[in-house]
C-alpha cells in the first residue's frame, strides 16, 4: 500500500465497514477489479478527519458505517466495461431502476475518473450505537436515482432529517457533499487532488503501488 494510505479501521478504531465492491452485493453483481480484500482504504489525512467526525457522531449516539473509500482506477475501468455490456436485469431494480446502465456516467452516478481514486472520498451512512441498526436514509447505497439526491422529494421528513444530520457531521469534519448521492463525501483539503491511484486493495499491509 502507498505509504500515506492506510486501512481506515486501523486509524479509526471502532468504525464499521462493508466494502461493497469486494463482495457480490453491488451494482455490477460481483466483486470488482482491484478489490481483493473486504477492507476500506484511505489517505491518512482523510482517516484523521473521519476519526474526528466519528467522535462527534458518537456523542450524538451514532456510529459510522463505510461502504467505500479509496477505489483503484482499474475498478472504475471495470465499471465502464460493465456499463457497455448487455442488460441482464440482475441488479437493475435495486440500483438503477429508472435508467439504463449506460446512463450512469452521463447522469453523474459513476465517473470515468472518480474522486475515490484520489484516496480521500468515502461512501458511508450512520447507525444507532445502541442497537446497531442503520439509520433510515430513504434509499440504499448506489441507488442511482433522483431519490438519492440531496433535497430529494419522495422521502419522509425523518429520512430527510437523517440525511441532514450525516451531512452536517461530515461538513463539520472538513468534507464536502456530492449533490447526487447522499452517502458520498470528499475531504475538502485532500492531499492528492490531481492524482488517480491504481494500486489494488489487498489484505497484506506490505502491498505496494503498482
Amino acid at each position: 500500500m502507498k505509504d500515506d494510505f492506510a486501512f481506515v479501521d486501523e486509524l479509526v478504531p471502532g468504525i464499521r465497514w462493508d466494502a461493497k465492491y469486494a463482495t457480490w452485493d453491488n451494482f455490477t453483481g460481483k466483486p470488482v477489479d482491484g478489490y481483493l480484500a473486504n477492507r476500506i482504504v484511505g489517505t491518512r489525512t482523510m482517516c484523521a478527519a473521519l476519526g474526528k467526525t466519528q467522535e462527534k457522531a458518537e456523542s450524538l449516539g451514532f456510529g459510522l458505517l463505510l461502504w467505500d473509500g479509496y477505489r483503484p482506477q482499474r475498478a472504475v475501468d471495470c465499471f465502464l466495461r460493465w456499463s457497455q455490456q448487455p442488460e441482464d436485469g440482475r441488479t437493475k431494480r435495486r440500483h438503477y431502476p429508472n435508467i439504463d446502465r449506460a446512463e450512469m456516467f452521463d447522469k453523474g452516478y459513476v465517473a470515468a475518473k472518480s474522486g475515490h481514486s484520489r484516496g480521500s472520498t468515502v461512501d458511508l451512512t450512520l447507525y444507532h450505537l445502541e442497537t446497531g441498526e442503520l439509520v433510515p436514509m430513504g434509499g440504499g447505497h448506489d441507488l442511482m436515482d433522483s431519490l438519492s439526491h440531496h433535497g430529494a422529494r419522495g422521502i419522509t421528513p425523518a429520512e430527510a432529517a437523517n440525511r441532514h444530520r450525516l451531512r452536517s457531521l461530515m461538513e463539520a469534519g472538513g468534507f464536502s457533499s456530492y449533490p447526487y448521492e447522499w452517502w458520498h463525501y470528499t475531504l475538502k483539503d485532500e492531499p492528492y487532488p490531481d492524482t488517480y491511484f491504481d494500486f489494488p486493495i489487498t489484505a497484506a499491509q506490505a502491498s505496494r503501488a503498482a
